[in-house]
């Protein structure tokens, strides 16, 4: 027996180094060294990403906070991660032994008319036949191909991973409390805009009234100016409407109940400084979480291949006990006389499993691809979201710097028809539609400003944000 437990350590040791499966090498991504329309590149330490210095605002940075605190969805994240966690500890136990301690005692009443029954009894005499026994065991199984490193890098792969998802989480939570706070601010403006027009509104329909009741202008005129009155108060329980549900929303994402949301400053005041003045560089893409994630998934399919693979091969085992072992209890616990020992080693070969064995290996392979192709298609993503957001901000750039030349020439076209008008020289309808127009572009230039910041944020995100305190 000993010769075979030399023999079985000799293999292990000779073997300890044949690691089953192949080292992780990550894919080819040919990543782009720029993005589109992007001719000036910076490096990635030039970039910060921080979300206490990329988002301005103090009461924004404290709903942000108070999210990542609170918010029920990280706290479910947070907890499993906790259990992952858990699992890679275990998974690093691989190599040590297991140890059993068993201790039992039976009473077992023979046949008579048995060889051992009539036999007991003579030398017992007694009908019965007890047996007590303590045995601690020890089992290990000897790691020749590498089966507990390969489960070990597994379970520390998808740990990773879902600290990444963490990550991805936090970002997004973080994401969608500023947005939500932005546009909480332009329906504010668009309020403020609603109100003021409501007031310039009557101010005209006040002056058409007393045209009217000097016989100067029909009942017509004095409708159209109603009208166009309620046009604008029709947008204030519209965006007091909005208001309460975008309170409601950022409540819930920040842990809390539906409740009033106080917020400071104007759409432009919140505008975070100009983070990314130079371009942003493809390399910055490594820090997105969930592209870490898809690749950590890689990692994990790339250890199950060589799990699969193990499976197919021998195992060696050694399983030693000792313990005390005796027929009479008053004298299970006398030593040397109760002592028992064992030894046993075992080698096991999968023969025939109906090919399942083989199956599950290939099985694995095909993950291993789908992952590596998830993996790439995410980076593809990632480098899409990021030029679909420069584009934005380029663009919505200069949509402001339209809409603000359009202000200027509708202001003074408001004024001169009201001037106009109060002189004679133009009628109701051309004051109305200058009214209407300005109503519009005031609308249209909060409705880009809040574009603006959210593609600022987006950009924060699809860079990989930076949720660290």
């Amino acid at each position: 027996m000993k010769q075979y437990i030399y023999v079985g350590l000799g293999l292990a040791t000779l073997f300890s180094s044949c690691i089953a499966g192949k080292k992780y090498t990550r894919p080819e991504l040919d990543l782009p060294e720029t993005y589109r329309e992007q001719q000036v590149k910076v490096t990635a330490d030039s970039v910060a990403l921080s979300w206490r210095t990329f988002f301005k605002d103090p009461v924004l940075v404290e709903l942000i906070e108070k999210s990542l605190k609170k918010n029920n969805d990280i706290q479910t994240a947070m907890l499993n991660m906790q259990q992952l966690e858990l699992v890679y500890t275990q998974a690093r136990k691989g190599l040590l032994p297991t140890v059993d301690l068993a201790i039992d005692g039976n009473r077992t009443w023979m046949s008579k008319n048995s060889l051992n029954g009539s036999l007991s009894e003579q030398f017992t005499s007694s009908s019965f036949m007890d047996d007590y026994a303590a045995v601690l065991r020890l089992s290990w199984e000897a790691d020749i191909w590498g089966k507990a490193k390969a489960q070990k890098t597994e379970a520390q792969a998808n740990f990773f991973a879902q600290k990444e998802n963490l990550s991805a989480l936090k970002t997004r939570i973080i994401v969608q409390v500023a947005q939500a706070y932005y546009n909480l601010m332009a329906l504010d403006e668009q309020l403020k805009v609603a109100e003021q027009n409501v007031e310039m509104s009557q101010t005209t329909l006040d002056m058409i009234r007393l045209q009217y009741n000097a016989a100067q202008v029909s009942s017509l005129a004095v409708g159209q100016a109603e009208a166009q009155k309620k046009t604008a108060e029709l947008l204030i329980p519209q965006a007091k409407q909005s208001i309460a549900v975008q309170e409601n929303a950022l409540s819930i994402l920040c842990g809390n109940y539906p409740e009033s949301i106080h917020r400071s400053g104007s759409l432009m005041k919140a505008m975070p400084e100009d983070t990314f003045p130079d371009g942003v560089p493809t390399a910055l893409l490594s820090r997105r979480p969930d592209v870490k994630s898809a690749e950590y998934a890689v990692v994990a399919a790339n250890s199950r291949v060589g799990l699969a693979k193990v499976a197919m091969y021998p195992s060696f085992s050694i399983m030693p006990s000792i313990g005390v072992n005796s027929f009479n209890f008053n004298n299970w616990w006398d030593l040397p006389g109760s002592l028992v020992k064992t030894v046993a080693a075992n080698i096991s070969q999968p023969v025939f499993q109906k090919k399942a064995l083989k199956t599950n290996y290939e099985v694995a392979l095909l993950e291993q691809n789908k992952a590596a192709i998830q993996f790439k298609q995410s980076v593809m993503l990632a480098v899409g979201e990021v030029t679909d957001e420069l584009s934005t901000i380029k663009y919505t750039n200069e949509r402001l710097a339209l809409v603000a030349q359009k202000t200027v020439h509708l202001n003074k076209a408001t004024d001169d028809a009201m001037l106009l008008y109060k002189n004679g020289m133009a009628n109701y309808l051309e004051v109305i539609t200058a009214q209407n127009n300005s109503l519009q572009n005031e609308l249209e230039a909060v409705s880009i400003k809040r574009d603006q910041l959210n593609a600022l944020t987006n950009l924060y995100r699809a860079l990989g944000g930076g949720f660290e305190d």
